[in-house]
């Protein structure tokens, strides 16, 4: 990457900005403006008006009026890039202009953000017809005016550990005309200036090393549903994390909290209490009224909801909720209902003391946590310290006044009541409706509404079902009475009525009417495929006259194609294709619900089947360079980038350095394998450091390959970890060939060679003629023997001679006593070692198997797991996420094997065609070539003569080796295109 520091780069002069306030405030929306005359005479002088910006956290950027664009890209704060906008054509000649921005700063760290301090950062330059820029008109300094912006509510919790916040708007007491010339912002504040480019965090600036992102409306396919609903009448989110260990707001490591909340509720007679939660943030639910603790038998809930009731007398009661756990960051979600009305308090005002805080809970604790980081030694920690036991015991507000102390008022920031999440998902009244012809006007680009039925004592619920997965921005337009609330909430699945809700990710968003028509465009992106929203506290019936999602993705174009004689698998690529462009944003992510994060191992799959589905290079170099910017954290380089989790798991890091050898072959671009090289040798020194005595890799950490129940413990010999190391060795030996260290190469091919010897030495067991999965840290050998490790085996080039022989057979005919595979991401190194056995009918058969369960239950993208993979909440749910980019390998696969298509030479100056027809009768597609162009291929199978007809369209500059497939005679046809 390009980077630009400031004593290299004279060009930025303005400086830094932000609000008077904390430097690094919790979830705080906070706008800038600055209005500026544009005089004729510069227009009329020719050149561009170039407008280039960056901040921290995210911004949302508008000129007049108009959104320009969002950003910045994910990047650790060190290097930090900035976007540049050509913005002339907005501008209005001798006339004020305005420059608006709205910049999420989150105060914490996430799974794509290292917490660093708010800040904004943006020039205008007018660049003369030569290009240099001859004046700067605009720059961020202590003269833009900023406020806090007025309708998004700061007590909105997280959405997931992964990601930043929800959106909670109140429409009526903010004047959305900020962002135009002649918007009064004299009560606004002045912005501090605090600190020239260069200042820390960002002490680089870089320029943006990919294009835009799309943002394409998409509207919705039919209204699926209509509800009269009832919410669960008192319900609240806490980020008991944050509550517990306030200083873990500056990463995003596990932390084990001790510590209870408390409550009183006031019965106002006999009656049942529910205590209950939609969504525990993998916080188990644990309750006790008045001393008793309630036993494990009482809770009831489709896992992982949890619900348990007590009768209580009227008068007070004390309400402890147990918070015993490592967690990351997930909200707690807590409901409460009865039969009764009831009230709930902070037991700080009848102990005699005051609370203002306004959150009718308490904190007690923490009794102690622990920071867990999984390449680093283990935190201990006494879970049950005396003085937490004690409490636990308290029955009554008077018992637990001898610990007042302890008892602490909770930041309001951390809570919010009202909770859309359990509001949703957690109804006492559901009264499904026939849904109103009429109202499927909601999900249509007409000018005519889609008017939600008004019921006198419920809210109205509609299910919006958009057909398909997507990803990216909530838009709508509506006409509502003020004060008419709204709330969204999106998930990815439901099947014959039964909805699966996104535990651990609250995908929800709330928005407050003001009186009249309206619209709103969300700053916040989200995944999913069905959205229920629900009107609640309506006057008068809502209109919805557009409600549609800007779908957001990394640009590209269907450039790959695939089809054949079988549907099914015409149709499993397609979605495994669009399951990729849905998990291509800034970088590639794992998915576009849960989590939005890069998961570096994931990325090496994904890039392959990125170079099949659209040949794009640039977002596949963007996301390797990022890899090794995480050396601060480990040497080891983390697991997901850029990340306040320091994390590593081995394999994820093997994976970047085959993947930065497949680039490489890719593009032919020796420069990106010079400048790569260093930082694979730095890394995989590191590795190499964790060899022991017997030649072996062995390691304390995460060690995981497959959601599957084999044995990977955190700690020993891990055998598909050396294996795969063997493999990235190898990798490195042949990027060192690129980068011209041919000692480098000598020395890793011979590493390698020692390891493999050593692997076969110590992890063959012989009397089950199979590899061992592990070697435990007491020197166990595995109970399990598994497919996972068999495959990695025989795809690294582990075995040979007779051992060779067995792992075919396992490979080809998977033995029932092995544990078997549990996600497609297993898969894809499964079909990846079939294919080097020229087993591809098994492989498209396998293919057709796993991800053809997925097609008939109407999957549009595919899944993370298998549903036999057993790591589900319950059996309703067959996945976690329904839209994963490391499933979606049979892209690669189909066009690689089945098409027949791969590169012979770097930059694929030379290509093979070499179709494996796995019995199918016909095939046709393309696969893009990198740079430009690309190969179309066609063939057909005639049995009775046993001849494959080929046809080839390519450019031609490109050399053609054509291979047929083995018992069939080829006859060719190549059409060259250019030159």
């Amino acid at each position: 990457m390009n980077t630009i520091t400031r004593r290299q780069q004279p060009m930025w002069q303005a400086s830094w900005i932000w609000g008077q306030g904390e430097a690094s405030p919790r979830n705080e929306w906070r706008c800038f403006r600055k209005t500026f005359h544009y005089g004729e005479e510069a227009a009329a002088a020719g050149g561009e008006t170039k407008l280039k910006l960056t901040a921290d956290s995210r911004y949302v950027l508008y000129v007049n009026g108009t959104q320009v664009g969002r950003g910045p890209i994910r990047s650790f704060p060190s290097n930090l890039p900035y976007d540049e906008y050509e913005i002339g054509h907005l501008l209005k000649q001798g006339a004020e202009n305005a420059i608006a921005v709205i910049v999420l700063h989150y105060g914490l760290a996430t799974f794509q953000y290292l917490r660093g301090r708010g800040g904004l950062l943006l020039q205008v330059d007018r660049l003369g017809a030569d290009g240099q820029v001859s004046e700067t008109p605009v720059r961020t300094d202590a003269s833009w005016t900023t406020a806090i912006h007025g309708a998004y509510d700061a007590t909105s919790q997280r959405i997931s550990c992964q990601l930043g916040f929800t959106e909670r708007f109140d429409g009526r007491g903010w004047d959305e005309g900020w962002k135009l010339p002649e918007f009064d912002d004299s009560a606004w504040e002045r912005a501090e200036a605090i600190g020239a480019p260069g200042m820390a965090p960002w002490t680089t600036l870089s320029p943006r090393p990919i294009p835009y992102l799309t943002e394409e409306p998409v509207y919705p396919a039919r209204v699926e549903e209509m509800n009269f609903v009832k919410p669960v009448p008192w319900s609240a989110a806490f980020d008991v994390r944050t509550i517990m260990v306030p200083e873990s707001v500056n990463h995003a490591n596990t932390v084990t909290i001790i510590g209870l909340l408390a409550a009183v509720v006031t019965m106002a007679e006999d009656g049942v209490l529910t205590v209950g939660s939609v969504d525990n943030g993998r916080m188990p639910l644990r309750v006790s009224l008045d001393g008793h603790w309630c036993a494990e038998a009482d809770y009831y809930g489709e896992a992982p909801q949890q619900f348990v009731q007590a009768r209580l007398a009227a008068g007070e009661h004390l309400l402890l909720l147990d918070l015993n756990r490592e967690m990351h960051g997930h909200a707690y979600h807590l409901g409460l209902d009865s039969d009764v009305p009831f009230e709930v308090r902070s037991p700080r005002i009848g102990m005699g003391g005051s609370d203002s805080s306004g959150v009718p809970f308490a904190a007690i604790g923490s009794f102690g946590w622990a920071e867990h980081i999984d390449h680093e030694p283990e935190s201990v920690i006494d879970r049950n310290p005396p003085l937490y036991a004690a409490i636990k015991q308290v029955a009554s507000e008077r018992q637990l006044a001898d610990y007042r102390e302890w008892v602490k008022p909770i930041d309001p920031r951390l809570y919010h009541t009202a909770d859309v999440y359990s509001q949703t998902a957690w109804r006492v009244v559901d009264r499904p409706q026939p849904v109103p012809a009429a109202l499927q006007r909601a999900v249509l680009a007409s000018a005519d509404p889609g008017v939600i039925p008004l019921h006198a004592e419920l809210d109205t619920e509609i299910l919006i079902d958009f057909g398909r997965e997507l990803s990216g921005y909530l838009a709508f337009e509506l006409d509502a009475a003020e004060g008419t609330i709204v709330d969204f909430y999106g998930f990815e699945y439901m099947r014959d009525g039964w909805r699966q809700y996104t535990y651990e990710l609250d995908n929800t968003l709330r928005y407050t009417c003001r009186e009249g028509r309206q619209a709103y465009a969300s700053l916040v992106r989200r995944g999913l495929r069905y959205l229920a929203i629900t009107v609640r506290g309506a006057s008068r019936p809502a209109k919805l006259y557009d409600m549609k999602l800007l779908q957001s993705n990394f640009p590209v174009a269907d450039a790959g194609t695939f089809q054949s004689s079988d549907a099914m698998l015409n149709e499993i690529w397609r979605i495994s294709r669009d399951t990729t462009r849905l998990c291509m944003e800034d970088t590639f992510v794992d998915c576009p619900a849960f989590e939005q994060t890069f998961w570096v191992g994931d990325a090496r799959n994904a890039s392959l089947i990125n170079y099949y589905a659209f040949g794009s290079a640039e977002i596949v170099e963007r996301i390797l360079r990022l890899v090794p910017e995480s050396a601060f954290q480990t040497p080891l380089y983390a697991d997901q980038v850029p990340s306040g989790w320091s994390s590593v798991i081995p394999n994820w890091t093997f994976f970047w350095v085959t993947a930065c050898l497949e680039h490489y072959r890719y593009t032919g671009n020796a420069a990106f394998a010079r400048d790569l090289w260093p930082h694979v040798r730095f890394t995989l020194d590191h590795y190499l450091a964790k060899i022991d005595e017997r030649g072996l890799f062995k390691i304390r950490g995460w060690n995981l390959l497959d959601w599957a129940n084999f044995e990977q413990p955190g700690d020993g010999v891990v055998a598909p970890q050396n294996m795969f190391l063997v493999k990235s060795l190898r990798d490195a030996a042949a990027l060192a060939a690129a980068a011209d260290d041919t000692a480098a190469q000598a020395d890793y091919e011979e590493t390698a060679n020692r390891l493999r010897d050593a692997i076969n030495a110590h992890l063959w067991d012989e009397n089950r003629q199979a590899y061992l999965d592990c070697i435990h840290a007491d020197g166990r050998p595995s109970k399990t023997l598994s497919m996972q490790t068999q495959v990695v085996a025989s795809l690294c080039g582990i075995p040979d001679g007779e051992r060779s022989e067995w792992l075919r057979g396992y490979i080809v005919e998977p033995p029932a006593a092995f544990v078997q595979i549990g996600s497609p991401f297993m898969s894809f190194f499964y079909h990846e070692a079939l294919a080097k056995l020229g087993r591809q009918d098994v492989m498209t058969q396998d293919i057709l198997t796993q991800y053809g369960a997925m097609v008939d239950k109407g999957a549009t993208t595919v899944w993370e797991v298998y549903p036999t993979s057993g790591i589900t909440q319950n059996d309703k749910m067959p996945t976690r996420s329904h839209c994963h980019a490391w499933s979606a390998g049979p892209v690669f696969f189909l066009g690689s094997e089945v098409l027949g298509v791969s590169g012979v030479t770097p930059g694929w100056t030379k290509v093979r065609i070499a179709p494996k027809p796995s019995g199918l009768a016909w095939a046709r597609g393309s696969v893009p070539l990198p740079g430009s162009g690309r190969i179309d291929v066609s063939w057909q199978i005639d049995e009775g003569a046993k001849v494959m007809k080929l046809r080839v369209v390519s450019p031609a500059s490109v050399e053609l080796e054509l291979v047929g497939p083995e018992g069939y005679a080829l006859e060719s046809d190549r059409v060259v295109i250019g030159g």
